[in-house]
């Protein structure tokens, strides 16, 4: 089949739901030709066990992509599993059984998965007198009534006398079904999976955001898998036609390599760069109205578009009564792909019944604890206005990467270090922290001039990368909030106060070091007696007074006069020997040694043996 690089025609999803043995197969083969119950297992039954999947082309070109899901109550995960993925339903009910349980929990995850729009078929209408009809068409009313398909089209039909069929077929082409939103990473639930040869691993799914491109590179994430699998895209098919691209709300298949069978199952999602799995969702809860309360630490089934795993689900404030709605966080066992705007379904562990379902507002959230709710609920309450900006503040000090900011909040970050993005209270947080800081260590080391910047990356500073604290510091030089001085920093008006006692300790210190010349002396030996002289000392080398050789102090004027002497011996002499520097200096070998090497470092002389020569020469 060649590739098909104009646009397709409008096509958007429609999935089936109803009660078990209400003709939901049957009527779609009526509808297209096709067989949809295709496993021997299903032909021998006579029930719909996996989705099945066809389409069919209506009269003003748009086209209908049928999802056939299961009836029977065992196999709601498969249901759902479809259901999240359609724009519209086409709600079945025998004309000869009316309601039955299964309509009603359809019909309930229908709602709680947020279709909007969709028809009712009336099924084996042959098979029932005029009264009868008229019975089934009022009970359906009554059960759909205050729901999105209370106004709906409801048509009798039947598959042996083709009665309702054009009917049909016409109002489903007079669906209106709202586009779906572009953009965002590209996702793919996988419903189905197969091998076929020659070409290797097939999944199709309704892809629910972004686009996808022929020879894309993509990851997999099983059920429960946090990292992935690399992948990469074959083909690309969409409502049954090859395609070089896909995107949000067309139904999708894709032939992907670098994947096993084993790896694609049920559960598994196709996904594009920058989506990891979250185990923790703050989310808002519509319970429905016949469950019993849904109180703190509640083990329920969490059903999120393919995915299945069990969840402990904590109310945001008092349980959550039949028929309401609240805020809640639910805690996963194993991780899922959810973003914001995920709707999902919640059932007892056992029995397996619906009570109720919810919408992502926070796939990133924190943990929360009791003592945490009132702060949570106010943020979830700010989410669901669309006060995206919760997101930043809940990232908390470290802030987010510019493009995954770009992403949750969806538009680009107004605040931001560097290449990262930041609430304005946390910058805010961040400024003060520094400045706090610098003004304890000049409190705690007045005679200093300052801490070096690396100094004060502690606390809650740390939380901040090395780039994007130094972009902390630039600003707050900007602001004059904070002074550079060389290497160290200062608040504006700070200078180390040398008065009385500190500056008669300061003078000897000098004295001290003037005297002891080369020769050095322990540090010890140099603050002996003096107050504060361990603080005067640092002084000093903060001044660029001394150098440390040999671990000892040692002044800086001694030496830059000996750097003198040793330049003007090798330009007379050519060569400086043990002697000649023993004459120069006054120091036996062993006092010697650190030195040379000092002249060595700061490329005066190299060395040749017992000899030292110009450096470079």
């Amino acid at each position: 089949m060649a590739t098909i690089h104009a646009a397709l025609p409008e096509a958007f999803v429609v999935g089936t739901a109803g009660h078990i043995d209400h003709g939901k197969t049957s009527l779609v083969r009526a509808l297209t030709g096709v067989e949809l119950d295709r496993l021997p297992e299903e032909q021998r039954r006579g029930i719909t066990i996996a989705l099945g999947f066809t389409t069919l082309p209506l009269a003003s070109g748009r086209i209908a992509s049928f999802i056939d899901v299961p009836g029977h109550e065992r196999l709601v995960r498969t249901m759902i599993a479809g259901a999240s993925g359609v724009d519209a339903v086409v709600l079945c009910v025998s004309a000869v059984e009316g309601v039955m349980p299964q309509t009603r929990e359809h019909l309930g995850i229908l709602r709680l998965l947020g279709v909007k729009t969709g028809l009712i078929a009336l099924t084996m209408a042959d098979l029932v007198d005029e009264e009868l009809l008229e019975l089934a068409i009022d009970d359906v009313r009554g059960a759909v009534a205050g729901t999105f398909l209370a106004d709906a089209p409801m048509i009798p039909t039947s598959i042996h006398d083709g009665r309702g069929l054009d009917a049909l077929r016409a109002a489903l082409d007079a669906l209106p079904v709202a586009p779906r939103p572009q953009g965002g990473p590209f996702r793919l639930p996988v419903d189905r999976v197969f091998v076929q040869r020659g070409f290797g691993a097939i999944v199709t799914g309704t892809a629910l955001s972004g686009e996808v491109n022929e020879g894309d590179e993509l990851r997999v994430l099983p059920e429960g898998e946090t990292e992935g699998v690399k992948v990469r895209v074959r083909g690309v098919q969409v409502h049954g036609h090859k395609v070089s691209r896909s995107q949000a709300g067309q139904r999708t298949a894709l032939n992907l390599s670098g994947v096993s069978q084993e790896q694609l199952g049920r559960g598994a999602v196709v996904i594009g760069a920058g989506v990891a799995p979250a185990s923790i969702l703050d989310s808002t809860i519509r319970w429905l109205p016949e469950a019993e309360p849904l109180e703190e630490g509640a083990r329920l089934r969490l059903l999120l578009a393919t995915a299945e795993v069990m969840a402990v689900v904590e109310p945001y404030g008092a349980p959550i009564e039949g028929g309401e709605e609240g805020l809640a966080q639910l805690r996963l066992a194993e991780p899922v792909v959810a973003l914001p705007g995920d709707r999902f379904i919640l059932r007892r562990e056992s029995p397996m019944i619906t009570l109720g379902g919810g919408v992502v507002l926070d796939p990133w959230a924190p943990r929360a604890r009791r003592r945490d709710h009132p702060e949570a609920i106010a943020a979830l309450t700010r989410l669901q206005a669309g006060d995206t900006a919760v997101f930043l503040e809940r990232a908390g000090p470290s802030g987010l990467p510019l493009n995954e900011a770009t992403r949750r909040l969806g538009h680009a970050p107004e605040h931001r270090l560097g290449e990262r993005a930041f609430a304005p209270g946390w910058l805010q947080a961040h400024h003060e922290a520094l400045l706090t800081h610098l003004e304890e260590h000049h409190q705690s080391f007045p005679l200093s001039r300052g801490p070096g910047r690396r100094a004060l990356r502690r606390g809650l500073l740390l939380a901040l990368e090395p780039a994007a604290f130094d972009v902390l510091i630039e600003r707050a030089v900007a602001a004059g909030d904070v002074r550079l001085d060389g290497p160290r920093l200062q608040r504006p008006g700070f200078a180390p106060s040398l008065v009385g006692e500190d500056l008669a300790a300061w003078t000897t210190l000098l004295g001290r070091l003037s005297a002891a010349g080369l020769g050095a002396l322990e540090p010890r030996e140099l603050t002996e007696g003096l107050p504060r002289g361990e603080a005067l000392l640092n002084l000093c080398f903060e001044e660029g007074r001394v150098e440390t050789l040999d671990g000892r102090p040692t002044d800086k004027a001694a030496l830059d006069g000996l750097v003198a002497q040793v330049r003007q011996v090798l330009t007379d002499e050519g060569q400086l020997t043990p002697a000649r520097f023993k004459e120069l200096t006054g120091l036996s070998r062993k006092h010697a040694i650190p030195l040379l090497e000092w002249l060595d470092a700061q490329r005066v002389t190299r060395r040749a043996g017992e000899l030292r020569l110009p450096f470079g020469g």
